[in-house]
């Protein structure tokens, strides 16, 4: 009879959490359908950091131009109108013509380099080589989007998973609380198993909120590395457990200084700087251009020609300028040194992460194993627990702490899970592979 009793009240106890579990789960809000593929989309295509990135390299592309626009000829007109005084003439300021002629004259001069030995070329080379590395510049603003999209969707699913746990433990807790309080009803238990399991319910439900502000807290990070404006909830989807990493690091180390868009940026900056001391050389050597006028002078002094036209070469070489372009070919020769040698700090660096990235990456997939082992002992543990209590063989004090035990062991396993995906993620972001 004791028996019957108890199995009636255990019934009815699960019965009322169940329906407290149906009621939770009607009353969760609707949530945006998300993909890890989507949300990195997304993020390249509305980012405020990727498209600050492109338009700068635009506004590079333009340099280019401007340098270049030194191979095409200039031309400007003018109108002139002069009146003077008879007998003025010019006597100070500089070496001139010393007569003014009263006109009005309207005309062209046109202006066509035909050599400077090579200055604008290398002028032209560094800016395209600066454009290139501003488009590298593009790839590794893309590549940190895409690795803080990755962190934040799977620490919004691990956020998602451990919600999931604190509900389910608040239902069980709540269960086993149900079936204290009414055993002591029955005069099968006493009031401090009551007290232990409520103790236990309020413990899972401080769990449950903390995990529902985690899970509203995670939303707002993917939201903010995706370029929305507004946090959303989203229905994320699991993406498959990625391959282990590989027993070496030495062949990731490789592919990193080959591959990473940050080397490649640094490496066409030190080229661009190169050019630009052999441009700074140019500088000394001399300029050959090919200068014209034409125009009409309707009124004019007497015995000048109402039209004129000239042609002539112009010839200009560097003689002395207080060691101006002496200075900024040694700027330019030192600029270029110390970039040479950022760059051998940064493969340094490179080196470094790649090597930590990868340990992160062999550590996190060695402890996917061990939180399977974990759960599935706390769950045996806890099934006999559970089975102990109600046989009357132990206090609530075991069942608690195995129900303890057990949570503490699904939380550990779902931040394996996603833990082992981020750093992954973060190991591709290290060889130059997340792009």
């Amino acid at each position: 009879m004791r028996s019957c009793s108890y199995q009636l009240v255990v019934t009815l106890a699960a019965a009322m959490a169940c329906s407290r579990s149906v009621f939770a789960q009607r009353a969760q809000p609707s949530a945006e359908p998300l993909t890890l593929k989507e949300a990195e989309s997304r993020a390249i295509h509305d980012h405020p950091e990727i498209r600050a990135g492109q338009f700068a390299t635009l506004a590079a592309g333009e340099e280019v131009r401007q340098v270049k626009s030194a191979y095409y000829p200039t031309v400007v007109g003018s109108i002139t109108g002069a009146q003077s005084p008879d007998g003025t003439r010019i006597a100070a300021g500089a070496l001139n013509n010393p007569i003014i002629i009263g006109r009005l004259a309207l005309g062209f001069a046109a202006s066509q380099l035909l050599t400077d030995f090579g200055r604008t070329s290398d002028l032209g080379s560094s800016a395209s080589l600066r454009v290139s590395s501003q488009e590298q510049d593009v790839a590794v603003r893309r590549a940190t989007v895409l690795l803080l999209v990755d962190r934040a969707y799977f620490d919004a699913l691990r956020a998602q998973a451990v919600l999931r746990v604190a509900e389910q433990t608040v239902t069980a807790r709540q269960l086993v609380a149900d079936q204290a309080s009414a055993l002591a009803a029955a005069g099968l238990k006493s009031t401090l198993d009551v007290s232990f399991a409520r103790v236990n319910v309020s413990e899972a439900q401080l769990l449950l909120i903390e995990a529902r502000n985690d899970v509203r807290a995670s939303y707002a990070q993917l939201a903010a590395t995706l370029g929305a404006p507004q946090t959303a909830a989203y229905e994320l989807t699991d993406e498959p457990l990625p391959e282990p990493p590989p027993a070496d690091a030495a062949s990731l180390i490789a592919q990193a200084l080959r591959d990473r868009p940050d080397i490649s940026r640094e490496r066409l900056a030190v080229q661009a700087q190169i050019k630009l001391v052999d441009a700074e050389r140019a500088a000394w050597f001399p300029t050959l251009s090919l200068v014209g006028v034409a125009g009409a002078s309707p009124a004019h002094e007497p015995g000048i020609p109402n039209g004129y036209s000239a042609i002539g070469i112009n010839l200009n070489v560097p003689m002395t300028n207080g060691s101006l372009y002496s200075a900024r070919r040694a700027e330019a020769n030192y600029r270029a040194s110390a970039m040479q040698q950022n760059l051998r700090d940064l493969e340094n660096l490179v080196a470094r992460d790649v090597q930590v990235a990868w340990l992160n990456a062999q550590t996190a997939f060695e402890r996917l194993d061990l939180t399977n082992q974990l759960l599935q002992q706390a769950t045996d543990a806890l099934d006999l627990a559970a089975q102990r209590y109600g046989l009357g063989l132990s206090s609530i004090v075991e069942l608690t702490q195995a129900q303890l035990n057990q949570t503490r062991a699904q939380i550990e396993q779902a931040t394996a899970r996603y833990e082992f995906q981020s750093r992954t993620a973060a190991l591709r972001y290290q060889t130059g592979s997340l792009r």
